[in-house]
């Protein structure tokens, strides 16, 4: 025991003295933690381009996506460099919301530039057989729950200047880990 005990009092000495060694040394103030602290910066600064530009991990709540997300504890992969006019009917985009410009909103892509669109199929806030033709850049979209969802029923087509990303894959939980297919079938 005395001999462990030693041995750990040894070692905490030498880490000390290192220590002592390495702050009093004057090429560590002026060189070593200088460089080290911009490599830091440069990192961070790497990270925050790249989580706002390129992809990013976006956590998902609210009843509106269900069954495709879950209510509360998803968090998904949002890539961010996408060109707008790849985007496709059934893709997951996230976009500026028009209702509170504070929030950032999830839903499915139903209409394109063009497309005639039933504004409400459900009838709860127009009648089933009332259209609109979505006008040049804009979207039509809608949450997968459209009895708790605030989407384009209720505000009209999106601008794509709105749009922020496209949800590529479902990160966390990991046991749930999915890529989301584009499924949507619709008319012609």
């Amino acid at each position: 025991m005395s001999f462990a005990l030693h041995g750990w009092r040894a070692k905490a000495r030498r880490a000390w003295q290192s220590c002592r060694y390495t702050l009093t040394d004057p090429r560590f103030w002026c060189v070593r933690l200088p460089y080290s602290c911009l490599k830091v910066i440069n990192l961070g600064c790497a990270l925050h381009l790249f989580s706002h530009h390129v992809a990013g991990i976006a956590w998902v709540e609210g009843p509106s996506m269900l069954p495709t997300m879950a209510l509360t504890g998803e968090a998904a992969l949002e890539l961010r460099w996408i060109n707008v006019n790849n985007l496709s009917r059934g893709d997951l985009v996230t976009f500026i919301s028009p209702l509170d410009p504070t929030r950032i909103v999830c839903k499915r892509i139903t209409g394109m530039p063009g497309d005639v669109v039933c504004v409400d199929p459900t009838g709860t806030y127009a009648p089933s057989t009332e259209h609109v033709m979505i006008p040049k850049h804009h979207l039509w979209v809608t949450g997968d729950n459209l009895a708790y969802s605030r989407d384009s029923r209720m505000h009209g087509p999106i601008p794509l200047g709105l749009v922020r990303g496209r949800l590529y894959a479902r990160l966390w939980p990991i046991r749930q880990f999915k890529v989301f297919p584009n499924t949507f079938d619709f008319i012609d």
